[in-house]
């Protein structure tokens, strides 16, 4: 349970709250909810039918001979064979069919919400917990409504209406069954509470093995590269075994359980025989009532061995929907302020303003940043790794928020726009381009379906990656699979510049996006660059020369601090940190990039 993937177990909702919230999304399908039930009455009631006419044909029609009258019953008995499995068939696809659109919705509303939390979020959750969320818990929460939560109607109605047909029968036999009623509540009351310890724990070790494989699957490059495929096979291994322990545990209760039901039934009957048949003989009841009473009893039974196998759906159920509630209750940790507006307009002044920043609200990461940018100014930032170059881009693109100062846009706050107004106007060029399952055409679109076909290929011929495309079996309907595995990285690059270009942004970010590709990819690339900044304001975070003599100002940070900042030209003149580090790139020396 200690292990980094592992769940908290601690109890978060009550059971009937979370019945309750997920009986809310039941509610656009109330009347279909209405319909399913009355089908379940309907089928409850002809089940109830079976019985109370072999206690007919027997009492009424076989011990008087009436053949006549028998053929009439059969023929009943068969129009009631048939209405059932009508009713039973529209009640099972009806319920199908909620259960579908329902765990549609949940997964929508769960895959929305997740694209509207920070990266901070992200940083502290797996990706596998979230595949989690996503695809398990909310398919074993339609698993309950379709097979548990509505059909326990209908093991109710079957409860209730054959316990008031056997008190119709005779209340004497029906008080002599209940006194095996207590052992059966004490018996389902043990197995209630192990069986959802079990069920819960079971649910959190799928998140846990989810979670390691996601992240195995992801760097197995790393993962062969380093011959740890013996050691991670045992952790692996290790979370299967407690996953195993759980899902055994949860065998053996059932396999204590289900047979204690049999032995109650059982017991039941024998009641029946000893008490029954000692009336029987004595010409107290008729033999009718008594063979009606055994196969009532039987179905008695029935749904209480249902029950307990929608018990552990729902058990199971309420693990999922308790982790699925909680990730929906999680709060952004960015909320906008101000609702989306496409007429506001961003020129490309930006200002930071005394802005400190840390990840944990502890080790400040940005230790009072000031600076400006008038619109359509570029601006390089050179340091060490770790000197918070990464840290001050995200708090630009407000991916995380600051706890001091501020960043403002054209004399606005950050806070004072919303993210999604905001984030189209800035554009990200990133030094490991992601790039998404589909052909090339989309991933520079993303989406605008608006953008034609030929206004994609004069984007790319601005940016230098028109010819490598045009190079291409198939052009701009290659097929890239996830991450752009077949092209190299710089050809990546390249379609990522056009990607940004198509955004028509304001500001442009460049985030070491020529740092690892040859001198002959960088040259195309460069004048991607040159393309990409051209009327624009422009952050580039950069190390080599051919970035860093074509930006305005330069901002030089050491450990979160501001070193230097001001015009290129200015800071050459002055032959400080830039200057420095501008000549040991020259001579070919090493340098840390803050001069030292």
């Amino acid at each position: 349970m200690s292990r980094v993937y592992m769940e908290n177990m601690k109890d978060r909702y009550r059971e009937w709250v979370l019945f309750k919230r997920v009986l809310v999304y039941l509610k656009p399908y109330a009347q279909w909810v209405a319909l399913a039930i009355f089908l379940l009455l309907g089928v409850s009631l002809f089940n109830l039918a079976g019985p109370y006419l072999t206690k007919v044909v027997i009492d009424d029609y076989i011990k008087v001979s009436d053949l006549e009258g028998l053929d009439v019953v059969a023929g009943l008995y068969l129009a009631v064979l048939i209405a059932s499995f009508v009713f039973q068939f529209c009640q099972s696809y009806l319920m199908q069919y909620i259960g579908q659109k329902v765990m549609f919705d949940l997964r929508s509303k769960v895959f929305a919400h997740l694209h509207r939390m920070s990266f901070s979020y992200f940083d502290k959750n797996p990706i596998g917990k979230m595949i989690t969320r996503v695809v398990n818990d909310v398919e074993v929460l339609n698993e309950m409504l379709t097979s548990g939560l509505i059909l326990i109607f209908s093991d109710l109605f079957t409860l209730a209406g054959i316990f008031a047909v056997m008190l119709y029968l005779d209340w004497r036999l029906t008080l002599v069954v209940c006194t095996v009623f207590p052992l059966l509540a004490l018996g389902t009351r043990l197995y209630r509470v192990r069986a959802r310890d079990a069920l819960r724990k079971n649910r959190a070790h799928v998140t846990e093995l989810n979670s390691y494989l996601e992240e195995n699957l992801s760097g197995i490059d790393t993962v062969q590269c380093f011959n740890r495929e013996k050691i991670n096979h045992e952790n692996f291994k290790s979370i299967n075994l407690d996953r195993l322990k759980e899902d055994l545990r949860t065998v053996r209760y059932n396999a204590l359980y289900m047979p204690s039901i049999d032995l109650f039934s059982s017991l039941a009957v024998g009641m029946v025989f000893w008490y029954g048949g000692g009336r029987f003989v004595q010409d107290e009841i008729q033999l009718g009532v008594l063979v009606a009473f055994i196969q009532y009893l039987q179905k008695f039974f029935e749904p209480v061995r249902d029950l307990a196998e929608k018990f552990n759906i729902i058990q199971t159920a309420m693990a999922s929907s308790e982790r699925i509630f909680e990730l929906l209750d999680t709060p952004e940790q960015i909320p906008d302020q101000v609702p989306p507006n496409p007429d506001v307009k961003i020129k490309g002044e930006v200002d930071f303003e005394r802005v400190w920043f840390a990840y944990d609200d502890e080790n400040f990461i940005l230790k009072d940043i000031s600076f400006s940018l008038s619109e359509g100014e570029s601006l390089a930032i050179v340091g060490a790794t770790g000197s918070g170059k990464s840290t001050l881009v995200n708090a630009l693109c407000r991916f995380y928020d600051i706890q001091k100062g501020d960043i403002r846009f054209d004399g606005k706050s950050i806070k004072d726009i919303n993210k999604y107004d905001l984030r189209r106007q800035v554009a990200l060029v990133q030094q490991d381009v992601f790039l998404f399952s589909g052909n090339i055409a989309d991933n520079i679109r993303l989406g605008n379906q608006q953008m034609g076909q030929e206004e994609i290929e004069s984007i790319s011929q601005a940016v230098s990656s028109h010819n490598f495309i045009s190079s291409l079996p198939f052009k701009y309907e290659q097929e890239l699979t996830e991450g752009g595995v077949g092209i190299s990285s710089g050809q990546r690059q390249l379609i990522s510049f056009a990607r940004a270009l198509a955004s028509n942004p304001r500001i442009l970010v460049l985030d070491e996006a020529t740092s690892s590709v040859d001198p002959e990819t960088e040259s195309q690339i460069q004048s991607g660059i040159e393309e990409l900044t051209r009327g624009r304001t422009s952050i580039i975070i950069a190390h080599r020369m051919s970035t860093l003599m074509h930006a305005d100002k330069i901002l030089v940070l050491k450990q979160g601090e501001i070193l230097e900042f001001g015009p290129r030209k200015e800071l050459l003149i002055q032959k400080g940190v830039f200057y420095k580090i501008c000549q040991s790139q020259l001579q070919g020396l090493p340098t840390d990039h803050t001069g030292e």
